[in-house]
């Protein structure tokens, strides 16, 4: 969800901050993994599929392993088509490798709801078996209306539900930042 400039947007997490936040999540996942072995980072567009990009970078830094990195496009698999009916799809890529038996990462760039996620589980269970699903997002927000969680976040922000918080990365949007605008005035 990308935010846009108001007057009462307020930058939380700057280029740095996201930076610091990336790095942190690549740690977290080697050692939850015991390293690099058997990962698939599938990033969830639209700023997933970046954020997926830059984890596969740090992982390859400190882990000195590529880890195979891919997008889940999960349009068709949404519970609100019927409000929302006009999406774009967008290309789902796997990894030459496929999924099977690997320990696939569902990377996104805010947890809000919970129904993004549940619509990749769905997505990923026709594309494959997994050994294993985990969740990795940069921006934690609260407002769950499912029972899912992040296995890794980089930033709890609790908000209000009038508030909207806008991920912004220098590959799609020239800069790097997380704002949030709404709610208060």
């Amino acid at each position: 969800m990308n935010a846009a400039p108001d007057q009462f947007a307020r930058v939380l997490l700057e280029s740095a901050d996201i930076s610091r936040a990336v790095t942190r999540i690549a740690h977290e996942l080697l050692e939850s993994n015991k390293g690099a072995d058997d990962l698939v980072l599938l990033g969830i567009p639209t700023r997933g599929v970046p954020l997926a990009r830059r984890l596969a970078a740090r992982l390859a830094e400190v882990e000195g392993t590529n880890v195979p990195t891919g997008s889940l496009d999960v349009t068709m698999y949404r519970d609100d088509l019927r409000r929302h009916p006009t999406r774009t799809l967008l290309p789902t890529e796997l990894p030459p490798g496929g999924i099977d038996d690997k320990v696939v990462v569902l990377v996104d760039d805010v947890l809000y709801s919970g129904r993004t996620i549940r619509a990749a589980l769905d997505a990923l269970g026709d594309l494959g078996r997994p050994r294993a699903v985990r969740l990795a997002v940069l921006v934690d927000r609260g407002h769950r209306e499912l029972p899912i969680r992040a296995d890794h976040v980089g930033k709890n922000l609790p908000t209000s539900s009038a508030e909207r918080v806008g991920v912004q990365l220098s590959e799609l949007d020239g800069r790097d930042a997380v704002v949030i605008t709404g709610g208060q005035g």
